[in-house]
Parts: C-alpha cells; structure tokens; sequence
C-alpha cells in the first residue's frame, strides 16, 4: 500500500482515520488559503477549500503518496458558522443552534499526483433546546473554544445534540464511510 498522508493537524481526524484501521500515516500540515468565491452552495464551500488544502498539499508529498484532505463546516439557515472568537461568541452561536436543527458539511479530497477525488457529506443535527445556564456551564469547560459552531459532538457538546440525520462521524470532522469508498478508487481497501 502506498504512504497515506493526512494533511491536517486535527487530532479527531488523525482519531477517525486509525480507528478504521489507517495506523501508519504521515502529516503534514499545508498552508492553503480558505477563501472561497461567493455564490457556492455549503457543499461546493467545503469541496472547494478541500481541493484547495490537497493542491497546497501535493507541495509537500511525492507522486506517490496518498494525501486525504478535509474541510468542515457548520450552516445555521446556509450561513457559516466558524470556531467562536470568545465565550460571549460561543454563546451567541449555541444559542442560535439551541432548539433548531443546522447541517454540518465536510469536503474530502483523496490525491495520489495528478489523480484527484474530490466529494463532500452532508449531516444534518437537531440540538435540544437548553437554558443559557447549561450553555455557559458546557462554554465553562473549554470544549466549545476551538470547534466549528461552538461545540464537540463527541464531548460533552452530545450533551445538546437531541439527533442526526446523516453520518456520526462527518460531525467529527471526517465522514469514515465516505473516505473509504474514495480510497478504494487509489487501490487502498479496508476491510
């Protein structure tokens, strides 16, 4: 098989990629510009800045290599919800999400040189409705800090998340399944 390099420096999906059995990979973090062209739906924004982090990626891999990029974000009503700037911006942001449903959508890309497979997943969360007292108690732990819309479905953020419809995983960061079914396009089986 050849080496797989993942080109981020999440620690979830470094998580996700040796629970399904990927073990040995290399990472390497590229530095690729998230600007996107307006007008594009939220999966065309995540495909988008995914081949983007693959073509900065390619810079710092052989022909050879098998690089998997990722790109995820939350969409409350189609607009984007990033990693909140401060506690009064998770709050703002959990709030809004509080009582509603949003979607969260990850672009993938999978690059061995000049073959390149790019698709995105698309996940839709139900949070539960919750008192501003629960949402600084869970903005109190820290968790919410550094995560697209304010919150860990796989922390304590599970805590306000009342269902989904769509893949677990793609809320973590990186939809398993999906990934893959484009890895069995570069010959790497894994089951």
């Amino acid at each position: 098989m050849a080496n797989i390099v993942l080109a981020s420096g999440s620690p979830r999906r470094q998580e996700l990629l040796q629970r399904i059995g990927i073990t040995e990979f290399d990472i390497r973090v590229p530095d690729a510009d998230e600007h996107y062209p307006d007008g594009l739906t939220p999966q065309q924004v995540v495909e988008y800045i995914s081949r983007k982090k693959a073509d900065a990626a390619a810079a710092l891999c052989s022909e050879d290599e098998i690089v998997i990029t990722a790109d995820t974000m939350v969409f409350l009503d189609d607009q984007r919800l990033g990693k909140p700037v401060d506690e009064a911006h998770a709050l703002k942001m959990l709030t809004d999400l509080q009582g509603r449903h949003h979607t969260v959508c990850t672009g993938v890309t999978v690059r061995q040189g000049a073959k390149i497979l790019t698709e995105s997943e698309t996940t839709e969360v139900y949070f539960r409705s919750a008192t501003t007292a629960e949402l600084l108690a869970y903005i109190a732990t820290g968790e919410p800090m550094d995560k697209a819309g304010a919150y860990g479905v796989q922390g304590k953020g599970a805590l306000l998340v009342e269902k989904l419809n769509g893949d677990f995983f793609n809320v973590m960061g990186l939809p398993v399944l999906r990934l893959s079914r484009m890895l069995a396009n570069f010959g790497v089986e894994l089951l």
